[in-house]
């Protein structure tokens, strides 16, 4: 099979849709919608998100170093979209999209309170890379809607329909495969029966 050779670029698909909510030192509240983010780091918890310095937002997140990703979902689509096409200069985000401003545990930025997950980050170094910048950004707290919180305390964020966005679309996620490490997870007794039964051999 062959490959077709493109010009570099950037192809790593799918990648989270999350909005960015910050507030500047005049006390204005904004977000946008970022697909440059994700994890950097486990001990300390770091995040990143990756701006372009033209956008509204980034100086506010310059000035005050503090700002909170936002993981979205299917149902946030519409807002998703509307918040990385329209400027906060323009337009009061969260009065057009009808999303909810609420207060972070330990960051001086808003959390979007229909959000299953914010992740509240403090800036700790920005890498100026080129037509983006890279906050590089200390966690220093997760809050999540208990509601995705079942009986023995397992986060279900697949009953939230996560969004991705992948290639100028934005997507549901089909749910869970599998969970880390079940590739080489050996049988339970209770499968193992099952399987006899069956008649089928292991493979």
């Amino acid at each position: 099979m062959g490959r077709e050779v493109w010009k570099a670029g950037n192809f790593i698909y799918p990648v989270p849709a999350v909005l960015v909510s910050c507030r500047g030192r005049e006390g204005r509240q904004n977000l946008f919608t970022a697909a440059w983010t994700g994890t950097v780091c486990t001990n300390p918890p770091m995040a990143y998100i990756s701006v372009r310095p033209e956008r509204y937002s980034y100086h506010m997140i310059r000035e005050t170093g503090a700002f909170v990703i936002n993981l979205t979902t299917e149902a946030m689509a519409k807002a998703v979209d509307f918040c990385g096409v329209k400027s906060g200069r323009d337009v009061d985000k969260w009065k057009e999209t009808g999303l909810t401003a609420g207060k972070a545990s330990l960051v001086e930025a808003p959390i979007v309170l229909e959000s299953p997950v914010n992740v509240e980050c403090l800036v700790k170094e920005v890498l100026e890379l080129g037509s983006h910048h890279m906050f590089l950004a200390e966690v220093k707290a997760i809050l999540v809607d208990e509601r995705l919180i079942d009986e023995k305390g397992r986060f279900c964020f697949e009953a939230a329909k996560p969004l991705a966005y992948s290639h100028g679309a934005y997507c549901g996620l089909s749910g869970a495969l599998g969970s880390f490490g079940y590739s080489i997870r050996k049988k339970t007794t209770k499968a193992r029966k099952k399987q006899k039964k069956s008649g089928r051999k292991p493979g």
